[in-house]
């Protein structure tokens, strides 16, 4: 608290959680109750403090005439009135808690509605609220009902009988919402500040005698097949479960044969909850959450963690989402064989969880809490060690737990996120293990785990992890948290964060979280980017984000670090996380003809699935068929022999493809749906020649040396037609525009290669040209490649031949000078006609891969057009290379053409602007193509991703170092 508060604090300010509530309770979409959306559009002012204007506003016969008017649920950031803001951890006001800026913007809502015709007479009703940020007051009819904060939870407001306060028409809803509260301080979660009404809110009539509250007790034991039956009610009812033939007082338990609930197998029994005035359907999972023998084990099964967390954000709307946006995300989860989803960093639209039971996630159900602003200050402060605070952190618990309590899905709850810690924490613990101890308790802040029931980390590095799994970590401060914590399990509930291109080394932690049964899995950071729709002058869409809203203070593009892009556009990172985490590993050898399929589901056998077989040669199938696979229990493995391969071409490169699909239609995808595949290579590509026969020697003609179809520059060597195509360079490249991963977080320990790479000037490099020969049927070019201000260099030498009809280039290079870090890209940039604007190859795709981001990179035949293949990052950064490449061919609609074949294979990007232009580029709109010319990169190397945008760095096994390197390419003239 301040030290200058000498008058009671406005209600904005107090540290209370507001005032003239109910308590919370369940939610129950399904009552017979009557229910009147007051969704659509409000009367709306807009004032810059919170003390602008008095409550007259909230009189019935207020003139409104002259406010503007706003969607609710909706932001009014969104809606012409202000700006959205972005900051990560700081704070964007003067922390001085509970104390917020006098220029506090606050929005007034005014809403006139008259109740249905059928609305019943008797019973009284309730004013629900699903979502306001941060801070609202509430009048009904010219009364004030009460406050709340507490911006992502429910709260409801008892407004009495129709004909008391409560009338049959003209009924006037008044809101007063505050940007700033005392409930900010508690509410900075790495996202957008967006205030509003942005949730539902709804009129509930409460009938004589309904339920004021219920609690479904569903455990199932796998020893027995059975699940147990309570459902505590207030007031008491009875319990039909048709299915199950039962029909129960509510407090009576019941113990039948049942199927479990699991996010594999996410079995519902439809159930109705009856008591004298309401009726509310229900639909019960039975499982059973335990910590034993040191795993999270979920009906006496371990489970892995594929997951994600999940921010709520639609790149119009902000955080007001409609139910076909929720589905959408989890259908596409689903279909990207992720299994849980942690709700960052507070509980989302409660219709969320009832998908999630239906399509089957495991979820973390996470408070709305998170207090990082104060980390700067050292902690000094920090509400969660302030027993002031507690009343409010107790609320916040409760009312995420009371409304969620009967959801299967959740096996977690989460106090929070990146609170530091404090007595406050303990208190919502203690609170939330007497309520419900049926589900296991979760915080990442506390390396003691003194109040959790798992060991959580955030971005832990792959060493580690594997230190960790053998739980051999070092011990921590007190020996006996530290045996505590040692016997938990453990899991990374951020990880991989998936901003911009990447994130890379994630084949490596799945493999960790495989290896040791302590390694319960991880939730990768995040699920979409948050970038905002924007048109640029010229129509084209881009997304905005922090900075491009005139933010005193902000992060820039940190808010766009999702497997999503805003549209929700599947990212080549969420195509990489889909393959590393697929639940059946396809090994095996494919010169032999053998295949081993191992199930890495935690429940369900492989009875669902379906496999099939394809032979190719040189890309193109050759042959195709079933593979029988037995229905093989989770962790069991089959070897498998393949059939016989058919007859192909000698010298021609073949290997199998075996994949696995759906059998049968899901909830969440249609029969045939891929859910995992893997490559055998049979027999590998025949060595192409690093150079061509002589097929003539080079001449000048002038101020050009000729040889075969090339044209080169006498006095630099470069090629400058190929055939009679115009070709700029080719020339040694080095640069990249780095990544967000490559430039790293400014509190990263380890060194940030992105920034080295700038400071060392690697994006400014001159090529010397020291000689041109033309000798021994060849045109040999020696240069060197270096950046000014220091000594390295990379000595370069071009030897060109021909056979007459194509041109063979050999480059070898060699690194002078103390290199002591990674390049970027190691390979040979070119440009060439504007008009080749198709694409086709014969190695990685169909997306962009790179070292440590290629598990999804399948060998094949690919097709796609120069703009294609660009990689929309919110913010441009490189993209788009294709791994593993034997040749490529670049045509314009003519046919005519380049055709490039490299020993060995090699990476390859075509784009329409350059390296330079991409780096400079802060929106895609910036990029502009080039009107004369495609850019081709021919990678002998590429530089892995890895995670460091906030996480861990390249994997030293995806360093490109700095050392002798020599490779080859074949150019041919198409058409």
């Amino acid at each position: 608290m301040s030290s200058t508060q000498h008058t009671p604090l406005p209600y904005y300010e107090d540290v209370s959680p507001g005032s003239g509530g109910l308590p919370p309770r369940a939610w129950s979409p399904a009552s017979d109750a009557a229910r009147l959306s007051l969704a659509g559009t409000w009367a709306f002012r807009l004032s810059p403090t919170a003390t602008a204007e008095d409550d007259s506003f909230a009189r019935p016969g207020h003139d409104a005439r002259g406010w503007d008017e706003i969607p609710v649920p909706g932001h009014w950031v969104l809606h012409g009135h202000g700006a959205p803001i972005y900051t990560n951890v700081r704070y964007p006001f003067p922390v001085d808690p509970p104390r917020v800026p006098t220029e506090n913007p606050t929005g007034d809502h005014l809403r006139v509605f008259d109740l249905p015709a059928d609305w019943p007479e008797g019973g009284d009703a309730v004013l629900r609220f699903e979502g306001v940020e941060s801070c609202a007051r509430v009048w009904l009819n010219g009364e004030e009902l009460g406050t709340f904060k507490g911006s992502r939870l429910p709260h409801e407001f008892a407004v009495g009988a129709v004909g008391e306060l409560l009338r049959r028409r003209g009924n006037v809803l008044a809101v007063r919402v505050h940007q700033w509260s005392s409930g900010s301080y508690l509410e900075d979660q790495d996202q957008w500040w967006l205030p509003g009404i942005f949730r539902e809110v709804v009129l509930e009539h409460r009938p004589e005698g309904s339920l004021s509250d219920f609690f479904v007790h569903a455990s199932y034991d796998h020893i027995t097949g059975e699940g147990t039956l309570r459902i505590d009610a207030d007031p008491g009812g009875r319990v039909t479960v048709p299915e199950l033939g039962l029909d129960l007082a509510t407090g009576e338990s019941a113990t039948v044969a049942v199927e479990p609930w699991s996010a594999e197998t996410p079995r519902l029994y439809e159930a109705e909850l009856t008591t004298v005035g309401e009726s509310v359907g229900l639909r019960v999972g039975f499982r059973t959450v335990a910590v034993e023998d040191g795993l999270l084990r979920v009906n006496g099964r371990r489970v892995l963690f594929r997951g994600v967390n999940r921010h709520e954000f639609h790149p119009e709307y902000g955080r007001a989402l409609d139910l076909a946006t929720m589905r959408r995300d989890l259908v596409l989860m689903k279909r990207h064989n992720i299994n849980a989803v942690r709700t960052s960093h507070y509980p989302p639209h409660p219709a969320f969880l009832g998908l999630c039971d239906e399509l089957g996630l495991w979820v973390i159900d996470e408070c709305d809490l998170e207090t990082h602003g104060f980390a700067g200050l050292d902690w000094r402060g920090n509400p969660v060690d302030d027993p002031r605070w507690t009343p409010a952190l107790l609320d916040r618990a409760a009312r995420m737990v009371e409304r969620d309590k009967n959801h299967p899905s959740i096996v977690m709850w989460s106090l929070g996120n990146e609170c530091g810690t404090g007595r406050g924490l303990s208190a919502m613990a203690d609170w939330v293990r007497e309520r419900d101890p049926s589900r296991v308790i979760h915080y990442e802040g506390d390396l003691s785990c003194a109040d959790t029931d798992v060991y959580s980390r955030m971005y832990a590095p792959h060493d580690e992890v594997d230190r960790i799994g053998q739980r051999s970590e070092p011990p921590w401060g007190d020996p006996e948290l530290d045996r505590k914590r040692r016997a938990l399990p453990f899991i990374q509930c951020e990880y991989a964060h998936a901003m911009g291109n990447g994130p890379g080394g994630l084949s490596e932690y799945q493999r960790l979280f495989e290896a040791h049964e302590r390694c319960q899995g991880g939730f990768v950071w995040e699920w979409i980017d948050h970038g905002f729709a924007r048109r640029a002058p010229d129509g084209r869409v881009f997304y905005a984000y922090g900075g491009d809203f005139g933010e005193e203070l902000h992060d820039g593009n940190f808010v766009c670090d999702g497997l999503l892009f805003p549209d929700r556009t599947p990212s080549p990172g969420l195509i990489e996380y889909k393959k590393v985490i697929e639940p059946v590993r396809i090994e095996g050898d494919g010169a032999a003809g053998t295949v081993r399929i191992t199930n890495h589901h935690d429940v369900t056998d492989l009875s669902h699935l379906v496999f099939s077989w394809t032979y190719e040669a040189e890309g193109e199938v050759v042959g195709s068929g079933e593979l029988t696979v037995p229905p093989l229990a989770p962790g069991e493995s089959a070897d498998l022999k393949l059939p016989a391969p058919a007859a192909t071409e000698p010298g021609d490169e073949t290997g199998w493809t075996i994949e696995a699909r759906l059998a049968t239609a899901t909830a969440w995808a249609e029969a045939g749906h891929p859910v995992a595949w893997g490559q055998l290579p049979a027999v590998g590509r025949a060595q192409r020649p690093r150079s061509l026969a002589s097929g003539g020697a080079a001449r000048r003609d002038g101020d050009r040396i000729v040889l075969g179809p090339g044209v080169f520059d006498a006095a630099t060597g470069a090629l400058t037609a190929l055939g009679g195509l115009a070709v700029t360079g080719p020339r040694l490249d080095i640069w990249r525009a780095p990544t967000d991963n490559d430039n790293g977080a400014s509190w990263q320990p380890d060194e940030r290669y992105g920034l080295i790479w700038r400071r060392l000037g690697l994006h400014r490099v001159r090529h010397r040209v020291d000689a041109v020969e033309a000798a021994d049927g060849a045109l040999t070019v020696r240069t060197r490649v270096a950046p000014a201000a220091t000594d390295l260099g990379l000595e370069t030498v071009y030897r060109w031949t021909t056979d007459g009809d194509r041109l063979s280039l050999s480059v070898s290079v060699t690194p002078r000078g103390q290199w002591t870090c990674p390049l970027p890209r190691l390979g040979l940039r070119l440009g060439v006609p504007a008009a080749l604007g198709d694409a086709e190859w014969f190695g990685g795709g169909p997306g962009e891969a790179y070292p440590d981001t290629r598990a999804a990179s399948r060998l094949g035949r690919w097709a796609l057009s120069v703009d294609d293949l660009q990689t929309p990052y919110v913010r441009p950064q490189e993209n788009g290379a294709r791994a593993d490449v034997r040749w490529v061919r670049l045509t314009a609609p003519d046919g005519t053409g380049l055709r490039v074949e490299g020993a060995p294979p090699f990476w390859f990007t075509a784009r329409r602007w350059t390296t330079e232009q991409l780096d400079a580029a802060e929106h895609t709109p910036d990029l502009v193509a080039s009107a004369d010319t495609v850019w081709l990169n021919l990678d002998h190397g590429q530089h892995g991703i890895g995670s460091q945008s906030c996480g861990p760095g390249v994997l030293e096994p995806h360093h490109l170092v700095a050392g002798p390197a020599a490779f080859a390419f074949t150019f041919a003239r198409l058409g």
